[in-house]
């Protein structure tokens, strides 16, 4: 009698690879380890007393291994990891000690590799040792551009190539690193990055830059008058260095800016002893202008404006301060900055595939030092896979268009001639423009609004109301109010209850955009569509044909569907979840998260409805998923007549240190729900974790296997090579490539009641990318969890007393909290309107719900 097969993952093992589509080869941005340490790695625990940034750890690990190689640490090369961890190629002679600069190093333990060899040849499970001897991997490799550049998390940046954004920063070019686990063997990821640095040199200039002035002379201008407030919160916290001391290397930190003129700041001058060139006898009183004319014989040419507070008792004038380089900008970009952030990191992907090789030149991995140490060798050759073009779907409009069932090309169609498959009426409707008749004249609107009927009356909506009223709002006044009456305005144009407001905006601005929002989905009931005014001056009709696909499913329609037998998997009645929570912002500590799910209504997964709840702040997992799961099977009951006897959830955002705690907690709250709802309810689930924020690409080695940008095709899919050594995953870059480089979506099965074999799966994912409603285009990632993503993200602007601004900082949200963080999520009687309008705006309504008011 045979053994039973090892253990190794709580996890799905992958079943044999698969086999369906066109194989064409690709290459990734991995790197090989050639030849892994065959030695015992020593791991240390390491305490730096007082806490300090890893940066400063790091100088401090030099100093000591600087100072103490030799003599107390066996001459090894030890790595650093900038916080706690000490990895080493030979043992150091002690269990435990104590160095000067108060740095304590103990013993943690002994990394034997041999484990981590039969993890990846599927042999043993991933224990704690194969984690630790991933991470000393990590930390190798990472160790020295460490301490050579500026690092933020696994990247380090230099500021070669580096560009100007808008106002004061620079854009530098970064490389990622990170160790693998791959099948049979470990691999370097490597990417490159991009993030945001104050530029150095001049604080003035700086200065300048952030008061979007064209000269330090407009800096003394009194209309309108400069805002020193929020120069000062910009700039607060920066380091530099002064020129009138060019002897000292010291630097300052930016505290605070005097409120008071260069000339008016006055201070008391100690008496001589103190080393001060301008030193009197005995104290006076002067001022900055003169005091360093007198000691340093400096005429200052700006003493109309305010000075640094760099200390209690230091102020120094803008003009003499020096930027230092390498600071990195950790609020939020504007608009402006955005765009050319994206113009820098939007790099077609044979320009990515150089740039990473680039920092390959940088690393030199073949000359680290430390690398050498340890034994540890790395290809300088991207690594060759094989993949695979999955076959797209035959797409189906109603059955009255002239291309009523088609194929896809490269992942995308139009909608010349077509009719959407269920088109809606839109009979009481309105315009509400946010500008004056100036910024958007009503016959340029009136010409818009006859391009947008045409539009849907050609996609198969019908639209009896020709001339919708037309109402011109102040962007900044009371929208609440002005929507209320354009909401009375539409209703008795037509004397029946408003459908939907069109609502015409200045700009992408997020605060008036959110009001919006919150004010039609929670006040009034009513659908919205947002477009921007420079869209409704000059309608273009394939910007209209978007536009109709939106309002079509918000009112209730159905755009398209696949063909009957392309998902057989939705043969038997089948739940189609789809999961995400949202989280405030870093440093946000007074909103809560968002939690969201979407299940598909019908046996085409093409109709969707969705729920929302507000839970403790920065909790990953969903924590009322059961009653929510609860909600959309009695709605697909009421909409399907039948249970699901199957349930397949698509999870997004969840990384994979979170995967444990999610499965164990969220498939027990989806099989808690079935018995809720019947004792004896046991549909199969299937729980898939779906990433984007990963850093795995894929290159075409050949130009007829690739698309118009250079990437690789839609339907791509790769479970070779680069993916898990035994568990279930896979990676699936669904869509055609519009701008830069595509990004896979990496797809990790966490349970599977089941039992798809990777074919199966594989298909039925890209598949479903086909059926997002609101473009005309295969989708980055299913359906469900974009839907998620969406309705999480929409659902947090249903916060009354939000302050949304177009540049939040990361460090906000200090302030008022929102009215929605007094309620419990369980007491929260506007919800049963919420869940309806999410409903509308991805798919319309669903016949058997009861509208409810309160």
């Amino acid at each position: 009698m045979s053994a039973p097969p090892i253990q190794v993952t709580e996890y799905v093992r992958r079943p044999a690879p698969g086999k369906l589509g066109k194989a064409v080869n690709t290459h990734s941005n991995f790197f090989e380890v050639k030849q892994l340490p065959n030695i015992m790695i020593h791991h240390y625990d390491v305490t730096v007393t007082p806490d300090v940034p890893p940066p400063v750890n790091r100088k401090i690990f030099e100093q000591l291994t600087t100072s103490y190689r030799e003599s107390d640490l066996n001459g090894a090369r030890p790595v650093f990891d900038g916080r706690k961890n000490i990895f080493s190629p030979k043992a150091f002679p002690f269990e435990s000690r104590t160095f000067e600069f108060k740095v304590k190093v103990k013993k943690a333990s002994t990394i034997n590799l041999e484990e981590l060899h039969r993890f990846l040849n599927g042999r043993s499970a991933l224990t704690n040792n194969c984690l630790t001897a991933i991470m000393a991997l990590d930390v190798l490799i990472r160790h020295q551009p460490a301490m050579l550049y500026a690092t933020v998390g696994r990247s380090f940046y230099t500021p070669i190539g580096k560009q100007a954004l808008a106002g004061p920063l620079d854009v530098w070019r970064g490389y990622y690193q990170s160790a693998r686990p791959a099948l049979g063997k470990m691999m370097i990821n490597m990417d490159v990055s991009a993030t945001a640095f104050f530029r150095s040199g001049s604080l003035l200039e700086l200065v300048v830059k952030i008061a979007n002035v064209r000269s330090v002379d407009d800096l003394r201008r009194s209309s309108p008058p400069i805002n020193w407030k929020r120069i000062e919160k910009t700039i607060k916290g920066l380091r530099f260095t002064v020129s009138h001391r060019e002897r000292a290397k010291r630097s300052f930190k930016v505290f605070a800016l005097t409120e008071t003129a260069a000339k008016d700041t006055k201070f008391k001058l100690q008496p001589r002893g103190n080393g001060d060139p301008a030193a009197p006898e005995e104290e006076v009183e002067t001022d900055l202008v003169t005091y360093f004319k007198k000691a340093y014989n400096i005429s200052l040419n700006f003493p109309m404006l305010p000075c640094v507070q760099a200390g209690k008792n230091i102020i120094l004038p803008l003009e003499l301060c020096s930027v230092i380089e390498g600071q990195r900008y950790m609020k939020k970009l504007d608009e402006r900055q955005t765009t050319d952030m994206i113009k820098f990191t939007s790099q077609p992907p044979q320009v990515r595939a150089n740039n990473i090789k680039d920092g390959l030149k940088i690393l030199k991995y073949d000359d680290n030092e430390y690398l050498k140490e340890f034994g540890m060798k790395v290809s300088n050759e991207m690594v060759q896979i094989k993949a695979r073009v999955l076959p797209a779907p035959t797409v189906c409009y109603h059955a009255q268009s002239r291309d009523a069932n088609f194929v896809p090309r490269d992942g995308a169609w139009n909608l010349m001639n077509k009719k959407v498959t269920q088109g809606t009426t839109l009979g009481s409707w309105g315009i509400v423009v946010f500008g004056t008749e100036r910024d958007c004249p009503l016959p340029q609107v009136n010409k818009f609004v006859r391009e947008l009927i045409v539009s849907c009356t050609e996609t198969g909506m019908t639209i009896p109301n020709k001339s919708p009223p037309v109402m011109y709002n102040n962007p900044h006044g009371d929208i609440e109010s002005y929507l209320k009456n354009a909401w009375i305005q539409t209703g008795n144009a037509v004397k029946s209850q408003p459908q939907l407001l069109v609502c015409i905006l200045p700009n992408t601005g997020v605060p008036l955009y959110a009001e919006i929002k919150r004010v039609t989905d929670t006040v009034l009931g009513v659908s919205s569509q947002c477009l921007q005014m420079k869209h409704a001056r000059e309608p273009k009709k394939q910007y209209c044909s978007n536009v109709c696909l939106k309002i079509n499913v918000k009112l209730g329609g159905v755009n398209q569907y696949l063909a009957a037998g392309m998902m057989p998997f939705l043969a038997k009645p089948t739940l189609v979840l789809g999961g995400d929570v949202s989280h405030p912002q870093p440093g946000d500590n007074t909103r809560p998260s968002i939690a969201s799910l979407v299940g598909s209504m019908d046996n085409k997964a093409a109709r969707y409805a969705a729920t929302v709840r507000v839970q403790t702040a920065r909790t990953e997992t969903i924590a009322d998923l059961g009653d929510m799961t609860v909600e959309l099977l009695r709605t697909f009951y009421q909409n399907c007549g039948r249970k699901p006897e199957r349930i397949l959830f698509y999870r997004d955002g969840v990384s994979e240190g979170q995967f444990a705690e999610v499965l164990k907690t969220e498939v027990a709250d989806l099989k808690a729900a079935c018995q809720k709802l019947e004792a004896g309810y046991k549909p199969t689930i299937t729980f898939v974790v779906v990433q984007k924020r990963h850093h795995t690409r894929f290159f075409p080695t050949r130009r007829e296997e690739s698309d118009r940008t250079g990437n690789c095709l839609p339907g791509t899919v790769v479970d070779q090579e680069v993916v898990h050594p035994v568990e279930f995953d896979f990676y699936l870059q669904s869509h055609a490539g519009l701008l830069g480089t595509s990004r896979p979506a990496h797809y990790y099965v966490l349970y599977d009641d089941n039992k798809f074999s990777s074919d199966e799966l594989q298909d039925l994912s890209y598949k479903l990318c086909h059926l997002y409603a609101r473009c005309t285009r295969t989708v980055s990632y299913v359906p469900p969890a974009y839907y998620a993503h969406i309705v999480a993200a929409r659902a947090r602007f249903h916060a009354r007393g939000e302050r949304w601004s177009d540049t939040t900082s990361s460090e906000s949200g200090a302030g008022e909290a929102s009215s929605y963080l007094t309620v419990k999520p369980e007491l929260m009687r506007g919800y049963c309107r919420i869940i309806f309008i999410l409903r509308i705006m991805i798919v319309g309504r669903c016949s058997s719900l009861r509208w409810i008011r309160y």
